[in-house]
């Protein structure tokens, strides 16, 4: 007759076998067809800066490990993700040899700085955008538009600039984003263009919805806190709800701050870094509450049109503290038990 035997045992309990390589490598997967539809929007030049940031993030860390004298650790993906990731953030149109430099900067500032994977406190990403962001503010904010007919054939004049020369002329294909058109001559762009990436902008302004279906298929996995984009997004839509309720003419709908600009990104891929957010319930909502009001905050009052790297960039800086200010109370003792024990 068989039996069924019970098994007891201590925590902790090991119930299925993944590791950090495979979680990373769920993630390229996911923002595969951000970045195909990327390159399907924008051209030549949109694959050419994919791969270019790509390889610099996986050459340098590849070089800095064995130069520590550490084995390599490009096969756990974190590299290839920092690189795509950066790319996207980034012009289509942005000189490759700035794009190699800044992929250099997200791995060797971003992350071995710290430490390696595992102990970065800012998401590796976009320490490389603040700086490409900061050394070079004018090739960082010329934009493109999308579906230029001659995308598959030739890649804009400043793609291939010669490195440390000024980037070419700017182009017929140049205009503003959206985010820059509605602050400086308060023009919206339509809800249906912003959500399939009928825009110029960043290269990872291309389509919400397929950042939105990426963000779904690593929930459904579970190796996503589906808790932080939505806090994020929930921050933005009711902060800019009160705002467009209290005046439509001065401040845009909440609609428009979600699918404008680097917020679906940035809330799908970036806030949601395993390193730089918080663990705890409660600090995963304050976290991402915090980072969803700072991007209205710089957007509406700040002196630039986007402020979702910077929300970010905050928010990874304050995540250590959110922990230890609301780690949860351990079960079965009092409050008064859990802050003599801190």
């Amino acid at each position: 007759m068989f039996q069924k035997t019970l098994h007891i045992s201590t925590s902790p309990h090991v119930v299925r076998g993944i590791g950090t390589d495979d979680i990373m490598r769920n993630v390229v997967w996911a923002m595969a067809p951000t970045a195909g539809y990327a390159i399907w929007v924008f051209g030549l030049s949109a694959l050419l800066m994919l791969l270019t940031a790509t390889a610099a993030c996986v050459l340098t860390e590849h070089l800095l490990a064995r130069m520590s004298g550490k084995e390599s650790t490009i096969s756990d993906w974190s590299a290839v993700i920092t690189g795509a990731l950066l790319a996207l953030t980034l012009p289509p149109g942005f000189p490759l040899w700035m794009t190699f430099l800044g992929g250099v900067v997200a791995i060797g500032l971003g992350k071995f700085a710290f430490g390696g994977l595992g102990y970065n406190v800012f998401n590796p990403a976009l320490v490389g955008r603040a700086f490409l962001q900061a050394a070079f503010p004018v090739a960082i904010t010329t934009w493109h538009k999308a579906f230029a007919p001659e995308r598959f054939l030739s890649v804009t004049a400043s793609t291939l600039t010669f490195p440390f020369t000024e980037p070419a002329a700017v182009d017929a294909f140049s205009g503003a984003t959206p985010l820059a058109a509605f602050k400086f001559e308060h023009a919206i762009t339509p809800a249906y263009d912003l959500a399939l990436g009928l825009i110029p902008g960043s290269t990872g302004e291309t389509c919400a919805v397929l950042i939105a279906l990426g963000g779904l298929y690593l929930i459904a996995r579970g190796m996503m806190d589906w808790r932080i984009p939505v806090s994020i997004l929930a921050a933005v839509g009711v902060f800019s709800s009160i705002l467009h309720l209290a005046d439509a003419e001065a401040y845009p709908s909440p609609v428009f701050m979600w699918l404008s600009g680097g917020l679906m990104l940035g809330a799908v891929f970036m806030a949601t870094d395993m390193v730089a957010s918080p663990v705890t319930p409660l600090g995963v909502w304050v976290y991402g509450t915090l980072i969803g009001v700072l991007v209205v905050v710089i957007r509406i009052w700040g002196g630039l049109p986007e402020g979702v790297m910077y929300a970010i960039l905050l928010g990874n800086a304050v995540s250590p503290h959110l922990d230890k200010l609301v780690i949860p109370r351990v079960y079965g003792t009092s409050r008064t038990y859990k802050t003599k024990a801190t």
